[in-house]
């Protein structure tokens, strides 16, 4: 992939993701935990906004961010509003970032570790685990918010 169709798809998901923490139909159902699961969608809606942050923001864009993982998965760090607004400003960082990645850079060897089962680890193939790890969060995002909206209907 080109730095073009990751600004595409990045686009693309992040616009989803937002689209999906804005249907919730009140703050404390981004925090409910579905039985057998182990995180709620406001907790994976942090933590892939400290992940890109922190790969794709900071690493390859110098953005400043400082992560707290931990918090990501065990706090309440934003509310829907404030995680609304952490999105857009992700997507405009993540967008900037990607539209100044000329394509031979995208080859370099990515600066940190990320996959323990590839020595070699270049920007395209970070890009396309970050990807893909947004994409299968965001599901799972989607799947709770679908599951919630449906109990709690049944409850009134």
């Amino acid at each position: 992939m080109n730095s073009e169709v990751f600004v595409t798809l990045f686009s693309r998901d992040l616009k989803k993701l937002r689209k999906e923490i804005e249907q919730y139909h009140s703050e404390s159902a981004l925090w409910v935990q579905l039985p057998g699961t182990i995180n709620p969608g406001g907790n994976l809606c942090q933590h892939l906004i400290g992940n890109l942050r922190t790969y794709v923001g900071l690493t390859l864009g110098g953005h400043t961010y400082e992560r707290d993982r931990d918090a990501e998965f065990n706090k309440r760090t934003f509310t829907r509003i404030q995680m609304l607004a952490e999105i857009d400003r992700l997507h405009e960082i993540v967008v900037d970032t990607l539209e100044k990645l000329a394509e031979p850079e995208m080859d370099n060897e990515y600066p940190r570790t990320v996959l323990d089962m590839f020595p070699d680890q270049s920007v395209r193939l970070i890009l396309t685990h970050l990807l893909a790890h947004l994409s299968w969060h965001l599901g799972h995002i989607n799947y709770h918010r679908r599951w919630i909206t449906q109990v709690l209907a049944a409850q009134q």
